[in-house]
């Protein structure tokens, strides 16, 4: 078995657990919750997108948003890496399909340490969501009893730095959106799982494990991560600045650049919101539609078409104006096998979302409450955010009709998951023999 179609059935199986549960008549105040819903509800939290059909605080009770919560940190950690523990933790051979995905999924190059990677994962998540609930849990001490203090610490912790997006208040974060503090800790976790694991591993080997051996170089891979988030921050919260400072807070400064850069961290998969995304005006929505397909880093919670892929592009067409063939980065050049498949992920990529897009509007034909023409942008942004598997919504996720919600299922499932991987579980293609004919020039542009 071909470890994307491991990768697929795992998923599959921890949603529909998870809809059977969410189904029970414990899991929801009211007794009772539509399939529809449900499979939704389990898909966005499987495959940590936060988009939502019912509200997550108000709708299920105690049990329900237990539910929730760990089916985010399955998806979060992905149900092969929890495997590969729990086989290694009882003493069982972990089987070669299983190492074979965990490789795909967290290692840019071969590597014999994987067992070691996969206990730093673990070891990593639990300090960073740990120190998160005790951070929030002071937080909200004050505003509530010690018990729920605690419980909404660990709930946003685990969604946050899931990069699930799920809330248990009904307007996510904008009641904070001016508190210094909680902002900087949300975002903090987001940025942290949404770095990739295999970059957080990197560093702690170098700074923490191996500090006394000063040759020890930091890969291109992680370079390129840190570079690339640390340009994309600061420059949407410009973007945001710039576009639609009117809507990011009530007039104090602090309040709006806080808004900015939490909506500039949030949108690249988080979810979570501190200003209302529907009151943004579309120079704004534009640029966290392209915040949101770039996502997050490989081998991390979130989806997208990656950081990396982003700058390979972006150093691919400055090499192709200069008249350069190969791709250098960081004084390394880069596979030509790895610029065309990020070629191939941006065009597969689009073609998905064009195709989705194309079918949620002939499905809300019917359905849609934004009137004549009006529906454009909700929707592509819905498309977009269920992709990049983000979660946030410009209000269209209450309008969808039942077609509608089945599209957005198995699109946050292929966000989750990957393009690629997608592509082979399509075809079920193997690599054929190369075979070259001659060459014959045609016209291009």
């Amino acid at each position: 078995m071909h470890p994307a179609s491991l990768l697929l059935y795992s998923y599959l199986g921890a949603i529909f657990a998870g809809t059977g549960l969410l189904m029970l008549p414990v899991s929801t105040v009211s007794g009772s919750i539509d399939l529809i819903d449900a499979l939704f509800t389990a898909t966005s939290a499987v495959c940590v997108t936060g988009l939502i059909v019912v509200d997550t605080g108000g709708y299920f009770t105690l049990f329900g948003q237990t539910v929730v919560l760990v089916l985010i940190q399955l998806g979060g950690l992905g149900i092969m890496t929890i495997s590969v523990a729990f086989f290694t933790v009882i003493g069982r051979k972990v089987m070669f399909r299983h190492r074979m995905a965990m490789q795909e999924i967290f290692a840019h190059s071969p590597r014999e340490d994987i067992y070691r990677l996969v206990k730093s994962i673990f070891i990593f998540t639990a300090f960073a969501e740990l120190g998160g609930t005790l951070l929030l849990a002071i937080f909200w001490s004050g505003e509530f009893g010690a018990a729920k203090a605690a419980y909404l610490g660990l709930f946003h912790s685990v969604s946050a730095f899931c990069n699930a997006g799920f809330s248990l208040f009904a307007d996510s974060f904008i009641q904070y959106r001016g508190c210094v503090f909680l902002n900087l800790v949300v975002c903090g976790l987001i940025v942290f799982g949404g770095l990739g694991f295999p970059v957080v591993y990197e560093l702690y080997e170098k700074y923490v494990v191996k500090w006394h051996e000063p040759r020890k170089r930091i890969s291109v891979h992680a370079k390129t991560v840190l570079v690339t988030t640390g340009v994309l921050i600061p420059l949407g919260m410009a973007i945001f600045l710039l576009t639609d400072v009117r809507h990011l807070g009530s007039g104090d400064w602090t309040e709006v650049l806080l808004s900015s850069f939490f909506q500039s961290v949030t949108c690249r998969t988080a979810g979570f919101n501190t200003v209302d995304i529907g009151m943004l005006n579309s120079s704004a929505l534009t640029f966290m539609m392209f915040l949101m397909v770039v996502g997050a880093s490989p081998g991390s919670c979130g989806g997208g078409v990656k950081t990396t892929t982003l700058a390979l592009l972006a150093s691919l067409s400055w090499t192709r104006i200069k008249g350069g063939e190969k791709v250098n980065i960081f004084r390394k050049s880069i596979p030509d096998e790895t610029v065309t498949r990020s070629i191939s992920v941006v065009f597969l990529s689009m073609s998905i979302i064009s195709v989705f897009f194309f079918l949620i509007l002939v499905a809300q034909k019917d359905g849609g409450v934004f009137g004549l023409h009006e529906d454009f942008v909700p929707y592509l942004f819905e498309t977009i955010s269920a992709f990049g598997t983000v979660g946030l919504s410009t209000g269209a996720t209450g309008t969808l009709t039942t077609h509608g919600k089945l599209y957005i299922i198995v699109l946050m499932l292929i966000g989750r998951i990957g393009v690629v991987a997608f592509s082979y579980i399509l075809t079920g293609l193997s690599p054929s023999a190369e075979i070259e004919y001659a060459e014959e020039n045609m016209m291009i542009g």
